[in-house]
């Protein structure tokens, strides 16, 4: 019944709830103003100057982020903003005098990027699917490039935030107390020494707990086995130091995306607290908006993440539109992904926490002889007249955007935004040109010391559009000149509107947040741990609200809707190992905590559909907040032992074929030959969470001539953790040739939801050669570009070998030393826990043989990367310097074995940090065919 009663009221009323929601003004209940709020002549003045600035602009300028054109025209030219004494651009501009910028192309290609280099600029990410090129570039060079005819626009470097809570000081002296790259290696180090040298118990998370989580698992014997679950956040920069305490197991990241800061480590340990025996991945978010959709493609189409989840908002997505990462969401939603986001922490109306407002546009007839167009009119009331929203005196250096109801690349209505002190000085702003090929998109800062700032929309030109206004992080509040604040509901925005997104809103699970949002605001909930949640827990007072009012479909085409946003609630305020995260208060706490709970439903039935998982974490919340669905708490909380309890879940068995042996029947050999038999021994194990009961393997071929007998073999039942092995007599004909391969597909059968399972071997005829051939370069030194993902390349051309039997592969040197510089080793750099080195074969495959291991360390020298070493490179620190012997890479080159190594092979170096150089010396390729 009570699953009936949500959905008949979402159905039957949720549209029409929504929108009546949407459209409503919340004014403060502030003593009616005494005069018009109006713009005074000096503020009148000063944004009239901007506009001049605006109105001056050649054809390259704009193209170019407004930002950037007044920071430039401020450092060149004497006296240019001159009548704006307080006006700060918000551009950060190195020692070196260059900015990180984002390069939007009508057609990505090498052209562009070698121009971005020629005019002194170094490539930090690359996205051809979205035609971007994100670099950091002279400050100067900037209308250079954007007045190349394939530059659509040239922005200043897309900014993000993740949805961690923190005190408001901290937002403010955050980047003043970051530790050097140097000095946070050096930690992490100690970290793991100390992790190794002693054994602490492992943390949980006190969600396991307040979800029902820890009586899912042992109810129904379910563990997550047979998923993998996928963050993306800022980086891991800790994971060893987790993994080292047992924290954390291995974890699949995409090569050269570990991205920096630890709030990823901090979510996949909430991942695995819920799920232990999920497999996990990682990818970045960090590296600009495109580089973001990139990798949320990766995560599920490289790594095959069942779940993902994010925690990061990109001030630059629209809240009327699907922009690239939301349609990146919906794409991975589609394939079969479930993906979860944080709802976000910009407070809502309800606990008076939000600093949003949207509405349709209002002349106040504010402007007229001072500045071009005129003022929105927030009050609606006819008697008033107020054309600033004010901000709390704790709303410093918070990112404020202005969005209007114009498609993506297409806005001909052009408006500005402007930030006001009490003197009526302009301190921020944004006026980017629309006329017809930009986006209706203005976005500015607020200096960190804000108090009793107000904002101001103005329409330069163009009709009246509904538009969006968000303080993201701050909120609107009444000042003691009386002036109002207008808020509305809907703040949460961007891919965690999109369909395919479940937005999580946050409810604490422990102790309540230790501090005030800001001063003098109520105090904040407290969590059920060591109990679990019930009906009566409040939310978060910071917790994102919607709905989310959306305009067109992604490609541009009109269609209105209402979408019901956040979906669902979870836990924060909970311990990590990580440092900072203990406790972790935020959404960013509580979207994986979602996630993980989505986990254990698939481990427990496999087969079913995103939708119906979805479903059953809808269906079985409990309802908190509002009664019924409503914009704060979405359908309620998630709870563990409810949702699987209703989607019947059981532990499922997950039997796999493991790597076969060979006994040649003729020889006694390990190797299968033409004209011989030999017996061929299939292991099959049982990794899931229950007994494979009457499992059966069909061992099959198609390579031509080869026969096996028998086809299928009988197996029995596989117990959790046992492995069970049949033989089959595998065939070769005479006329097979040396290093032909022969694949073996084998296909489990048994009974469970996961079956069948299916894996394939290659296998290569012949014995492999003794003869190891050596392809060497020890040319001219290759610099490796700073934090630069194109990296070096070198390419090995190999030919006369056949398929691969056995290969490593060196970096060589003649004496080793750990100098800076250092031009007798086979790779020199400053910094080698920068690095990221793959090896791809001729067929395409690659494997990582060093990924961002060893820390401060100086130079790679005499280095053997051999599977059969004793010790994975993964585990070097900077104390093994200058890094010598024999390692284990990242991923085994064994992948690469019984493919042809005949063509070209390449050897690529990437930097993935900052400050630190070095260069390609001497390298060496080893490689064996078969006889």
């Amino acid at each position: 019944m009570r699953r009936s009663r949500r959905g008949t009221t979402l159905v039957a009323a949720g549209t029409a709830l929504l929108l009546a929601v949407l459209g409503s003004v919340t004014p403060a209940s502030a003593d009616p103003a005494k005069s018009p709020k109006t713009i005074t002549d000096k503020t009148g003045a000063q944004i009239k100057a901007l506009q001049d600035v605006k109105k001056s602009l050649s054809p390259a300028e704009s193209k170019v982020d407004s930002a950037l054109v007044v920071e430039r025209r401020k450092r060149t030219q004497v006296g240019a903003t001159s009548a704006l004494p307080s006006v700060q651009t918000g551009v950060q501009v190195s020692g070196q005098g260059t900015t990180l910028v984002d390069i939007r192309a009508k057609e990505y290609s090498e052209d562009l990027v070698n121009a971005v280099r020629t005019a002194g600029g170094q490539i930090r990410a690359l996205s051809p699917e979205h035609r971007t090129v994100r670099a950091e570039v002279p400050l100067d060079a900037v209308t250079t490039i954007a007045g190349r005819a394939d530059v659509l626009r040239v922005e200043a470097g897309s900014e993000a935030k993740t949805s961690k809570v923190e005190k408001p000081l901290n937002r403010t002296v955050k980047r003043a107390q970051q530790p050097s790259k140097e000095d946070k290696a050096r930690q992490i180090e100690k970290k793991i020494a100390e992790r190794q040298m002693s054994v602490a118990a492992a943390k949980t998370a006190e969600s396991d707990r307040a979800h029902a989580a820890d009586t899912a698992r042992n109810t129904h014997h379910v563990t997550g086995v047979g998923t993998k679950l996928c963050a993306l956040s800022d980086g891991i920069a800790s994971l060893a130091v987790s993994q080292a305490s047992g924290e954390l197991p291995p974890v699949d990241v995409v090569p050269g995306q570990e991205g920096s800061g630890d709030e990823g480590t901090a979510m996949l340990e909430i991942l695995h607290d819920i799920a232990p025996n999920a497999e996990l991945g990682f990818a970045t978010a960090f590296n600009g908006d495109a580089s973001f959709a990139d990798n949320i493609k990766k995560l599920r189409f490289q790594l095959g993440c069942d779940v993902i989840v994010d925690d990061v908002l990109y001030f630059n997505e629209s809240p009327f539109q699907d922009g690239i990462i939301a349609q990146a969401v919906d794409a991975v939603a589609a394939d079969g992904a479930l993906f979860f986001s944080s709802a976000g922490n910009e407070g809502n109306v309800a606990d008076g926490t939000s600093g949003h407002w949207e509405g349709q546009f209002v002349d106040s007839g504010v402007g007229i002889g001072k500045f071009a167009g005129s003022a929105h009119d927030f009050d609606s009331n006819p008697a008033q007249k107020q054309v600033f929203n004010p901000l709390s005196n704790y709303s410093g250096n918070t990112p404020v955007t202005l969005f209007w109801n114009d498609p993506a690349g297409q806005s001909f209505n052009d408006y500005d935004l402007y930030l006001i002190n009490t003197q009526g000085s302009v301190v921020a702003f944004s006026q980017n040109t629309q006329d017809g090929t930009q986006n209706p998109y203005e976005l500015l800062r607020t200096p960190a010391g804000s108090s009793g700032t107000r904002l101001a929309v103005v329409k330069f030109r163009g009709d009246d559009k509904y538009i969006s206004l968000s303080a993201l992080g701050g909120r609107f509040a009444n000042t003691s000149d009386g002036y109002k604040k207008f808020v509305t509901p809907g703040v949460i925005t961007g891919h965690a509107a999109a369909k395919g997104a479940i937005a999580v809103a946050a409810a604490p699970a422990a102790g309540a947040l230790p501090f005030d949002l800001e001063p003098g605001d109520p105090a904040n909930p407290k969590g059920p741990f060591p109990g679990s949640y019930d009906a009566t827990q409040k939310l978060e007072r910071f917790t994102s609200d919607g709905p989310r009012k959306v305009f067109f479909k992604a490609d541009g085409t009109p269609e209105e809707s209402v979408r019901a946003k956040p979906d669902l609630t979870a836990a924060d305020g909970v311990t990590t190992s990580v440092s900072g995260f203990a406790p972790f208060f935020g959404t960013s706490a509580s979207a994986p905590n979602a996630a993980a709970i989505a986990g254990l439903i698939l481990s427990g039935n496999p087969t079913l559909k995103p939708a119906e998982v979805r479903e059953a974490l809808t269906t079985t919340a409990l309802d908190i907040a509002e009664s019924g669905v409503d914009t704060r708490a979405g359908a309620g909380l998630v709870m563990a032992d409810r949702a699987l309890a209703y989607t019947g879940a059981s532990p499922q068995a997950l039997a796999k074929a493991q790597k076969p042996t060979i006994l040649n029947d003729n020889d006694g050999s390990a190797y299968l030959k033409p004209g011989t038999t030999a017996t061929v021994t299939v292991p099959v194990f049982n990794g899931g969470d229950g007994t494979a009961s009457s499992t059966s393997l069909v061992l099959t071929t198609p390579t031509a001539g080869v026969t096996i007998a028998p086809r299928s073999k009988y197996y029995g039942n596989i117990d959790v953790g046992q492995t069970v092995s049949n033989t089959f007599k595998v065939s070769i004909p005479a006329t097979a040739q040396l290093g032909d391969a022969v694949r073996l597909d084998a296909r489990v059968t048994f009974s469970g939801s996961t079956s069948p399972t299916a894996a394939s071997f290659t296998v290569a005829i012949g014995e492999p050669s003794r003869d190891t051939k050596h392809f060497v370069y020890n040319g001219p030194a290759l610099a490796i570009p700073d934090n630069d993902p194109t990296g070096v390349s070198l390419q090995f051309p190999v030919s006369g070998i056949g398929r691969a039997s056995r290969l490593t592969f060196s970096i060589d040197g003649e004496t080793c030393s750990t100098a800076d510089g250092a031009t007798t080793v086979g790779i020199d750099h400053t910094f080698v826990g920068d690095l990221v080195g793959t090896l791809t074969s001729p067929t395409g495959q690659t494997v990582t043989l060093f990924q961002r291991a060893g820390s401060t360390g100086n130079n790679l020298c005499k280095v053997v990367f051999d599977d059969n070493a004793a010790r994975a490179f993964s585990s070097v620190s900077s104390t093994d310097a200058p890094f010598t012997g024999s390692w284990r890479s990242v991923t085994p080159l064994s992948g690469l074995i019984g493919a042809t190594a005949d063509g070209t092979w390449t050897f690529k170096v990437v930097d993935s940090a900052s400050a630190d150089r070095g260069s390609l010396r001497s390298v060496s390729f080893h490689v064996a065919g078969y006889v």
